[in-house]
Parts: C-alpha cells; sequence; structure tokens
C-alpha cells in the first residue's frame, strides 16, 4: 500500500500541483546555489535490517559544505534539523559483505536498497560512498534465521513522551526540544527488553510517522535509555505530487506488510499508543495476518492526574491489552503469556551492554 493518501479533488488538487511545482523548483534552485558555493553530496545512514539473506539498506543523500558532517548534529534543537538541504535522485554507491552496487535515492533524497548478503545474525553495516567524503555506515540489525519472535514499536507517546493529543504541545517538544530533553515512557525498555529475552538477536523495529531528520536524536535516545538495538522506519514531511501531507496511516500499514514479506518466520508484539491510528492500523493487520501477531500493547495515554484503565480483549486469536505504561502493560502481556522471563535487570530496569542499569523514567 502506497505512503500517500488518495488525491484530493477539484480545485485543491491544481492547487497543490502548484504547490508541488513552486516547490520542486525552490529546491532546485537553492541546490544550484549550494553547489555554486562548493557544496558537495553528503550521506546519513539510517538503521536497517537484514534477514532471510537480503539487508534493507537505508540513508539519506543531501547536499553540505565541504569539510563538514551532517552526521555530528547531535542535540540540537528539532527546527534546526529540519533545514536540510536534501538531493531527490541522487546517486551514491554502497558497501555491504564485499559486494559493492549503485543506488539511487527517491525524491525526498532517501535510499532504500536491498542488498542480497548472507550476514551473521547480529549487528553489522554497509557503507555509504559519497563521492570525495568519507564512507558513512548505514547500521543493520541482522535478525537470527531463525527468529520466531520480533517486535514493532511505535515512537511518539509509546517510546518517548511527545503528546500528540495536545498539537502545541506535541510541536514544541518536536520542534524546540532535542533528544536529550525527552522523557522516556515509564518501563516501556523493559517491557521491549522482556519481549525480546526469549530469543537472541530477535528483530525489533520501531515505525514512527516522524521525518527521517529525527533519526540520529531517536538512536541516541534509545541507547541513552536502555532500548533493545533496531532498525527504524520512519517518514518524509511535506507536500507530494499526491497529498498536501503524507499519510502516517498508510505509512505504518505499507511498513507492517513489508515486514511481514521480509520475515515471513516472525510473529510481532506490535506496541503503540492510543493517541493517533496505532490500534486501527495494528487491528487490520492482525485480523489480515494473524499468523504474523503474537500480541498487541496499547499505551494508554490519559490525562495528567487520571489513573488509565487497563483492558484485555481479542482480536481473533490475538491477545490486545491496554494499560497506562510499560510495567502495566507487562503485567497483561504476562497474564496472556506472551512476556519470557524477567529480563537481567530485573525490577530495577534493563542492563546496558557497559554493564550500568539504564534509566527507564
Amino acid at each position: 500500500m502506497p505512503d500517500q493518501p488518495a488525491p484530493p479533488p477539484g480545485w485543491s488538487l491544481r492547487a497543490l500541483g502548484a504547490a508541488n511545482r513552486v516547490k520542486t523548483q525552490l529546491d532546485r534552485v537553492l541546490s544550484e546555489r549550494a553547489r555554486a558555493r562548493g557544496w558537495t553530496t553528503a550521506a546519513l545512514g539510517y538503521p536497517g535490517y537484514a534477514a532471510q539473506g537480503r539487508a534493507r539498506v537505508r540513508g539519506r543523500l543531501l547536499l553540505a559544505p565541504p569539510g563538514s558532517d551532517p552526521n555530528a548534529r547531535l542535540d540540537i534543537p528539532g527546527w534546526r534539523r529540519l533545514l536540510t538541504l536534501e538531493q531527490p535522485h541522487g546517486e551514491v554507491d554502497v558497501t555491504l559483505d564485499g559486494v559493492r552496487v549503485r543506488a539511487r535515492a527517491d525524491g525526498a533524497g532517501v535510499v532504500d536498497l536491498v542488498v542480497p548478503a548472507e550476514l551473521p545474525p547480529g549487528r553489522a553495516a554497509a557503507l555509504l560512498h559519497p563521492e570525495g567524503r568519507p564512507p558513512v555506515p548505514a547500521p543493520l540489525h541482522v535478525a537470527a534465521p531463525d527468529a520466531t519472535r520480533g517486535v514493532v514499536c511505535d515512537i511518539d507517546d509509546t517510546v518517548w513522551i511527545t503528546g500528540i493529543r495536545h498539537p502545541l504541545r506535541a510541536a514544541w517538544r518536536t520542534f524546540a526540544g532535542n533528544g536529550a530533553t525527552r522523557r522516556p515512557v515509564a518501563g516501556m525498555a523493559a517491557l521491549l527488553t522482556r519481549l525480546t529475552a526469549a530469543e537472541a538477536c530477535a528483530p525489533v523495529v520501531y515505525v514512527s510517522n516522524g521525518p527521517w531528520n529525527l533519526a540520529g536524536p531517536i538512536s541516541a535516545f534509545l541507547e541513552r535509555h536502555g532500548f533493545p538495538a533496531g532498525a527504524l522506519l520512519l517518514t518524509d514531511w511535506g507536500i507530494s505530487p499526491r497529498a498536501w501531507f503524507r499519510s502516517g496511516r498508510a505509512h505504518k500499514r505499507a511498513s507492517l506488510e513489508r515486514l511481514a514479506s521480509d520475515l515471513p518466520g516472525v510473529r510481532w508484539v506490535l506496541v503503540g499508543d492510543d493517541g493517533e491510528h496505532d490500534p486501527e492500523v495494528y487491528r487490520d493487520f492482525a485480523r489480515s495476518h494473524p499468523e504474523h501477531v503474537a500480541a498487541i500493547a496499547l499505551r494508554t495515554v490519559a490525562p495528567i492526574g487520571t489513573t488509565p484503565p487497563e483492558t484485555e480483549e481479542r482480536v481473533g486469536t490475538v491477545p490486545v491489552v491496554r494499560a497506562g505504561d510499560g510495567r502495566a502493560l507487562a503485567d497483561l502481556l504476562d497474564r496472556a503469556g506472551v512476556l519470557a522471563a524477567p529480563a537481567l535487570g530485573g525490577v530495577g530496569g534493563p542492563v546496558r551492554r557497559d554493564g550500568r542499569r539504564a534509566a527507564d523514567g
């Protein structure tokens, strides 16, 4: 399913076409001026995944001043991360497992490439080779060939607190804050750790309607707060030839369908919240693909000062639980027989790779 809503009718469609042409022309003018000032193609590597002898390599091409490193832009306000000059339809060489291939970015500068590769389970990395610059790693999370359990997790109001039901508050946190100012949802890191504890190298995928510009802060936040490492599937903001805004619902549906195809032997625990479309998208996927869903866990985003209810239901044979944080969701999933034994951090939270206990809100 494409990551686009149906095109608007009549005058709105004509206005959309005009706006898209203006945007395309502006991008072209800015790119020409940047190149005239010596800016060259740079690359960002995003966390992808690999399984079944195939790796999905993700990244982005943009223009940047010579000598600068876009990957070093850490802990800056969100609005500054949106001020990038992407390179639509640019090309870059990608190497993985001794193979070098040429990749072409889409209209937003995003590279999404499948490379045949037999990789051992665990962590790996492809390399993006922008001309005249050092190679840039694109991390890969390689699932075990016999993996049967995986986790798909939303980010806003599931991993970190955004307050998406309060648009002004959510916008402030997104545009004025950075990864260091975000607060994790209580108990969620420990929940995801327990969900992946039963199998080595179980696949973990974070799916969000947020823009790719926030990939760096999201990855740093996940590591800082002890979440299991995993791939990121974000989207692109802004006007497209068919819509004023990207469809977050369609993006998540398409991501789940792709995961079911890429990892056919995995049953997923779908973790999200009830602030946007997660309940509808997850239930629809469970109805159409019950063989690929182990459970659905939804965080209830309740007003401050109220106690969120805890509920249990089913979509067919798939358990669906709701609660206010990761700890309460863990109790419900434990009763449903979905969780593995408690992770090595116990009630105090998961333990980092360096041996220190992670903060878990």
